[in-house]
């Protein structure tokens, strides 16, 4: 997957679904913790906010919903927003997979 936020980032209209893909890099995966830090952050924007892996697409502001992906470490997730802040749900998101959701360093 290659990372298609850019393709309507500059001025994405409300209908627009803008993506990115991240990877898990947490050792054991997307586990409770941060999945229910996922979930807490996605629940602070408007924008509708889901998770892709393999064939699953699930709801980012569920926890029980990102729990039944049971995404391991190296999983690559697409990450797909719209709405008029999809841009800062993507840049959150994105940061909270970089940092490995403050569990690890």
């Amino acid at each position: 997957m290659t990372n298609n936020s850019a393709l309507h980032e500059e001025s994405p209209q409300s209908g627009d679904v803008l993506a990115r893909t991240v990877v898990v890099a947490n050792q054991l995966g997307l586990h409770a913790r941060p999945a229910a830090r996922l979930a807490q952050e996605s629940q602070k924007f408007e924008a509708e906010i889901t998770v892709v892996w393999e064939s699953q697409e699930v709801d980012a502001k569920s926890i029980l919903d990102l729990l039944t992906l049971a995404a391991a470490q190296g999983s690559r997730l697409e990450i797909r927003a719209a709405g008029k802040d999809a841009v800062g749900a993507l840049d959150c998101i994105e940061e909270l997979f970089k940092s490995r959701f403050g569990e690890e360093k």
